[in-house]
Order: C-alpha cells, then sequence, then structure tokens
C-alpha cells in the first residue's frame, strides 16, 4: 500500500507542476525562456507543513534506509530510487547544504572547511596526473 500511495504521490506532483508549468508559459512574454522547474521547491515542499525551507532536508516520502535493508531486499530499494539528472543534482546539492551547516555555517567554526578543501583538491590533482604518476614507478625485472 505504501508503494501505491507514494507512486500517486508522484503523480499528482507532476501534474501540479505541468500544469503550473503551461501557466507560467502563458504568462511569459515572447521570446523569454525558462528551463524546467530549475531553481523551485521541489514539488513534495509544502510551507504549511514544513515550515521555512531547507535546503539540506529530503521532502519526498521516506523510505528504510540503507543500513536497515536485509541483501534481499536491496535491488527493490535500488529501483525504487529516481534516477532523473534533476534527482541526482538534489541528492548532490543536499549533500553540500548538509556539510556547509555543519562545518561552514555554525558560529565558531574550525579549520574542518579548509582542510576537506585541501584533501579534495589533492585527490584531484592525484586523480589527473595518475597517468604520469604510473609511469615513474619502479618496475624489477627478474
Amino acid at each position: 500500500m505504501n508503494h501505491i500511495q507514494r507512486f500517486y504521490d508522484r503523480i499528482n506532483c507532476h501534474i501540479k507542476n505541468a500544469s503550473k508549468n503551461f501557466q507560467d508559459r502563458l504568462d511569459r512574454p515572447a521570446g523569454s525562456y525558462k528551463i524546467d522547474n530549475i531553481g523551485d521547491y521541489p514539488c513534495e515542499y509544502n510551507p504549511k507543513v514544513h515550515g521555512p525551507y531547507n535546503p539540506a532536508r529530503f521532502y519526498g516520502t521516506p523510505d528504510t534506509p540503507f543500513s536497515q535493508l536485509k541483501l534481499c531486499e536491496v535491488t527493490d530499494w535500488v529501483k525504487r530510487r529516481n534516477k532523473s539528472p534533476k534527482a541526482i543534482a538534489g541528492l548532490f546539492s543536499r549533500a553540500y547544504w548538509r556539510w556547509s551547516h555543519q562545518y561552514v555555517q555554525p558560529k565558531r567554526s574550525t579549520a574542518a572547511p579548509l582542510i576537506h578543501y585541501i584533501a579534495g583538491m589533492m585527490l584531484i590533482f592525484y586523480i589527473m596526473n595518475y597517468g604520469k604518476i604510473i609511469r615513474e614507478r619502479n618496475y624489477k625485472y627478474h
């Protein structure tokens, strides 16, 4: 029953977005274009229920956490995920905002964001230069 309700909620959300987009197109002057739903609130967000918008929170219907799954349930859990580019961008956006709220924006921030940035840049440059690094390995021929 829970999966069916989630399916109907998702359909209602898409219908609501489609009618909103149609109305936006009618109100828009000729020659101006807008990419659909980029920069809008998620369709699951309801200000009367959720209060102020928090970019680090997922407003969809909660599912079983991955850590509480049994091995036979993993494939069904992966199939239920939304794998669209917008959903993946939302995933990275929420992860960034959670990291920012925890490390960058508290009253007494530490050097952790700087250390994370330096470690990330080291990893990126290691990956970029891996082809040069691997050629300089010492091989033993025997």
